[in-house]
């Protein structure tokens, strides 16, 4: 499927062992990469944001940017990993070790972002909060320190995540509160601070009410993503209404490289969420809307790129909702 439309997914685990071919501990097809990739540069997406949610997820993430010139970073530790600074047995040095693995992806003009960071309080389990709040205040160290924008995890923990990001509001140039799925309130929170954007996937159009939600955002203040593998837009949810592109797809234990992975969320389908987001807002020109939303994420990440983008806004002249 070729498009038109120019996108940027903001959210791909490439690291995930899905797409090393690996389901629950098991080997159901060889890793596929390349393929995954081959259908997201024919849908239209034309960079990607490889997550880094540890040190060593992050050094991952940085040898798979290197694969491809369209393909990008971020270095950082995910909230429920955030033990990991303190198992290590030198938090200090663990520390270092991200500003050095930074400073290595910076000079290779692969990392974009300082993330995923942040605070999850449904997952508790996996680390608690003080450790997260800790940890979290921590990388904004680490994004003065490069001077990149953060990549921000925020779920069931809006208070402590606005209240974090507040105190440390000078010390990180811009950022995306990726992967949203809160309230009307979390929204308008999110918002009140000029330099954060808001990024929208699947998770983020399931019920009517996300919808409702996703309404409120300005289009200038939004980014889409898969957040593959994880987050694709099911036929159960309300978002799926306005889909109009598909892929074949079969099921892991079946694998055909020309088909997608039932189940198996990816980059190409981030083309998906550009249209739920075009139809729940009665957005008839979704190349437009492309256009700002491209233009919004090279803003953040991609800030030498922006008079390409500006210009391409300005010939379409005419405004989105």
């Amino acid at each position: 499927m070729s498009s038109t439309v120019r996108m940027i997914d903001i959210a791909v685990n490439f690291t995930d062992y899905m797409f090393k071919g690996i389901y629950n501990g098991r080997q159901c097809h060889a890793a596929d990469i390349p393929a995954v990739l081959a259908r997201a540069w024919s849908a239209g997406v034309d960079r990607i944001i490889v997550t880094g949610g540890s040190l060593q997820e992050s050094k991952e993430a940085l040898a798979i940017a290197e694969t491809d010139g369209r393909l990008f970073c971020t270095v950082g530790v995910h909230p429920t990993r955030c033990k990991e600074f303190e198992e290590s047995g030198d938090p200090e040095q663990h520390f270092q070790a991200l500003v050095s693995l930074a400073r290595e992806g910076i000079q290779k003009g692969k990392v974009v972002a300082i993330g995923e960071c942040g605070l999850d309080y449904d997952r508790l389990q996996f680390c608690p909060a003080d450790i997260q709040k800790k940890y979290f205040e921590k990388q904004f160290e680490l994004a003065e320190a490069v001077k990149l924008p953060m990549f921000l995890h925020m779920r069931a923990a809006a208070e402590d995540f606005c209240d974090i990001l507040a105190q440390n509001k000078e010390r990180f140039i811009s950022g995306v509160a990726h992967s949203f799925t809160g309230s009307a309130e979390d929204r308008d929170r999110l918002l009140s601070f000029e330099n954060l954007f808001i990024g929208i996937n699947g998770c983020s159009l399931k019920t009517h009410d996300n919808l409702d939600v996703l309404r409120g955002i300005p289009v200038e203040r939004m980014m889409i993503e898969t957040d593959s593998p994880y987050c694709e837009i099911r036929t159960t949810h309300a978002g799926r209404q306005f889909v109009k592109s598909d892929w074949p797809s079969k099921k892991k234990e079946k694998y055909d490289h020309d088909s997608t992975v039932k189940g198996r969320n990816e980059p190409c389908f981030v083309r998906q969420v550009l249209e739920v987001v075009a139809g729940s807002r009665g957005i008839g020109d979704l190349e437009h809307l492309g256009k700002i939303l491209y233009h919004n994420t090279c803003r953040v990440f991609f800030p030498n790129d922006l008079d390409t983008a500006a210009d391409a806004l300005l010939e379409s002249g005419h405004n989105v909702q």
